[in-house]
């Protein structure tokens, strides 16, 4: 377990963090989302997320209090990237900063293409798999004080990670933070236009139950999620003022690129 506290390669090209502290955190959601940097082996080893990353394999789901179950594509996360995932790397400008890399998949890809990149991700597990593959990845929150923030040239939310936090527009809030003025927000949605919901989930591999029941104190593994269709995720953007730059479907999956608020002449503040 060494290879989690070995730090991550650093491109040479990531954004710097500047003289002074850094920029403040926009507000965002509780904090109960989360996890506990010193979470035990043991449970790590019973969690159904990190059990489906180490097999590279389902099955794995997102659980609604009421049974509703959304279906995790592991397979593809653990894969490499390609196919749509192409059409996000092409659109990749700058340093680029993948909020929820999971097992690293983009940011290992655009390494490979010699494009600065740094993954984030609050499972210790994807974080492992992410560096495994030769990307720069760290075990933190969106919401924690990242390095570069104000100077990323994009930042990606892919497979539904527009969902992190329960909270979009404090998530879009929090990303104009993060990316440069006029910056780049790739965003995957969901591919129905009317869904807009705001829920509290759970990982469940559909065999081991729920481990938030036998471990409570384990809140990571219950937290709150949002789905959103093209016409919410632009009604959220206009309200922060974000410009839409493009939209598009690849291999059945639905995309859009935003481009970040300019500081107002006033204020200097986005």
């Amino acid at each position: 377990m060494s290879h989690l506290t070995t730090p991550p390669p650093r491109p040479a090209a990531l954004p710097r963090s500047p003289g002074h502290p850094t920029a403040p955190v926009a507000p965002g959601p509780p904090r109960h989302d989360v996890p506990d940097i010193a979470d035990d082996a043991a449970w790590d080893r019973a969690d159904p997320y990190a059990h489906a990353l180490r097999s590279g394999a389902g099955p794995l789901f997102l659980r609604r209090r009421d049974g509703w179950l959304l279906p995790l594509d592991v397979e593809r996360w653990c894969g490499a990237a390609e196919g749509a995932d192409v059409t996000v790397l092409r659109r990749c400008t700058g340093p680029v900063l993948d909020i929820g890399c999971g097992p690293g998949r983009l940011v290992a890809a655009l390494a490979a293409l010699g494009r600065p990149a740094l993954g984030v991700d609050v499972s210790s597990e994807a974080v492992a798999h992410a560096r495994s593959r030769g990307a720069a990845a760290l075990r933190r929150s969106v919401f924690e004080p990242l390095p570069g923030e104000g100077r990323w040239g994009t930042a990606l939310l892919i497979d539904g990670n527009v969902g992190i936090g329960g909270d979009p527009a404090a998530l879009l809030a929090r990303a104009a933070v993060l990316l440069r003025p006029g910056g780049r927000l790739v965003v995957e949605v969901a591919a129905d236009d009317d869904v807009d919901e705001r829920v509290h989930v759970h990982v469940t591999d559909g065999v081991r139950g729920d481990p938030a029941g036998r471990r409570p104190d384990r809140a990571h593994h219950g937290f709150p999620w949002a789905r959103v269709g093209l016409p919410a995720l632009l009604r959220y953007a206009a309200a922060g003022r974000w410009q839409e730059e493009d939209r598009w479907t690849a291999v059945g999956r639905r995309f859009a690129a935003l481009r970040a608020p300019e500081p107002t002449p006033r204020t200097g503040r986005r």
